[in-house]
């Protein structure tokens, strides 16, 4: 019996892939309760917030599901390894914000690096939003482009400091694309699309797994 459904699009200009992947575990109440159960902390300088350890099974027991999902959309794929994984939750105020967490930002630069992102907090509605940079046009960062990209935004961050979390259009940044997070949703892109965790001015910032914006975040290489 399926459980899950899978939907395909194009962002932005570049027309990146994106799948969106309904119902992706099919037991999400027990990720949620190993969750309450994690030793969660600080998720140093770059993510906004606490991380913990998952359970070993779960990228085991998800993984052919998200080989399945990303097709050919993302390029040949005969291996996924499993760079990083954990139980993410954003705490930080807007306010208390580094100013690297006010912009968008990517996390790889290669296009054979995929970023996973599970939501698993069944109030939240907080996803996660992809953009433009005006200043050069790029929509995505690669090894080529960061030089460029980083110097221009240096010189104007510097100008127009950005203020608290990034979720919609800016001086600097243009929106292209908005997938709200949905229980159990989970999202798949290329890490070396700008984008940000689309946070309210009035989301709730708990670190409590059972209140706050509970996710999984993973970041996989296609070989």
């Amino acid at each position: 019996m399926i459980l899950h459904s899978v939907t395909r699009a194009r962002i932005g200009s570049e027309a990146e892939p994106l799948v969106v992947i309904d119902g992706f575990s099919r037991e999400p109440e027990v990720l949620r309760r190993a969750a309450a159960e994690a030793v969660f902390a600080s998720a140093g300088q770059h993510y906004p917030g606490v991380r913990a350890d998952l359970p070993d099974a779960y990228l085991r027991d998800q993984l052919p599901l998200v080989a399945r999902a990303l097709g050919r959309d993302f390029g040949p794929c005969r291996r996924i390894r499993v760079v990083d994984a954990q139980f993410s939750i954003v705490t930080i105020a807007p306010e208390s914000l580094d100013i690297r967490q006010r912009v968008p930002h990517v996390d790889a630069y290669g296009r054979d690096r995929i970023a996973l992102i599970h939501y698993l907090s069944p109030t939240h509605r907080d996803g996660t939003a992809f953009f433009r940079h005006r200043g050069t046009g790029f929509e995505t960062i690669d090894e080529t482009r960061a030089p460029a990209f980083f110097s221009r935004l240096g010189s104007e961050v510097e100008a127009i400091p950005p203020e608290g979390y990034i979720a919609d259009d800016t001086a600097l940044f243009e929106r292209t694309a908005v997938i709200d997070a949905e229980y159990n949703r989970a999202l798949l892109y290329r890490s070396y699309v700008l984008h940000s965790g689309a946070i309210t001015p009035d989301a709730l910032l708990s670190p409590d797994p059972a209140v706050g914006r509970l996710t999984v975040t993973a970041f996989l290489a296609i070989e």
